[in-house]
């Protein structure tokens, strides 16, 4: 079948976000004054949600008694600087035009906290129809939830739907949905990694998305 809906991962894929989530994460940390991350070490820790980076980020985690308050200042500081220093990688801006162009439905499906979700899609990519990320009642990945949710949306069949993402949690969820997973080489995870993750696609540029689509190659 041919792909009518593409889901994007957002971090690591469509958006570079990695500056902003160090700089909040540290921000966090030393009001408390804990040790800070560098931004090799938040690379490491994203990919499942910002309760598990905040884990991995403060001292003991959850076993830390700051550990719930810490993570508060977080979320409190990345909601008002979420936008600081994030942008699109290159070409992404590009690709979804063209799948806009050849009436192919865009969805985001994130880990993020939601309402981060929806204030990035809003700015950036106004396109995309549908953007959902962590919200209360709804498992977030590897869970298949939150596609299914996408692509009730857009009445997209799993045949015809893929999810594009730079993580092992994104090669996951592809395959708890049960739709085709493309894993890029730009994100926060490097080749070795995603194959380790059971990676069978990569890209290494937007553009080679919609060759790949064109082509009908997947």
């Amino acid at each position: 079948m041919k792909t009518k809906t593409v889901i994007f991962d957002l971090d690591g894929t469509l958006l570079d976000t990695l500056e902003d989530l160090t700089d909040s994460v540290n921000h966090a940390l030393l009001t408390f004054h804990m040790p800070t991350r560098d931004i090799s070490e938040i690379r490491r820790f994203v990919g499942n949600g910002i309760r598990n980076l905040m884990m991995k980020a403060v001292p003991n985690g959850e076993n830390n008694p700051d550990f719930e308050a810490v993570f508060a200042e977080f979320r409190k500081y990345y909601d008002i600087h979420c936008n600081d220093k994030t942008k699109p990688y290159e070409g992404i801006l590009e690709l979804i035009d063209a799948l806009e162009e050849k009436h192919i439905q865009t969805a985001i499906v994130s880990n993020k906290v939601d309402s981060a979700v929806q204030t990035l899609n809003r700015r950036y990519f106004p396109k995309v129809g549908v953007a959902v990320g962590d919200r209360e009642g709804l498992k977030r990945k590897p869970a298949p939830d939150s596609v299914f949710m996408a692509m009730e949306a857009y009445h997209a069949k799993r045949g015809e739907t893929m999810y594009v993402g730079d993580s092992e949690v994104d090669i996951e969820t592809a395959k708890n949905a049960g739709i085709k997973c493309i894993s890029v080489l730009w994100g926060f995870r490097d080749k070795e990694q995603l194959l380790k993750g059971g990676a069978e696609i990569l890209i290494k540029e937007p553009l080679e998305l919609l060759e790949l689509i064109e082509h009908e190659t997947i």
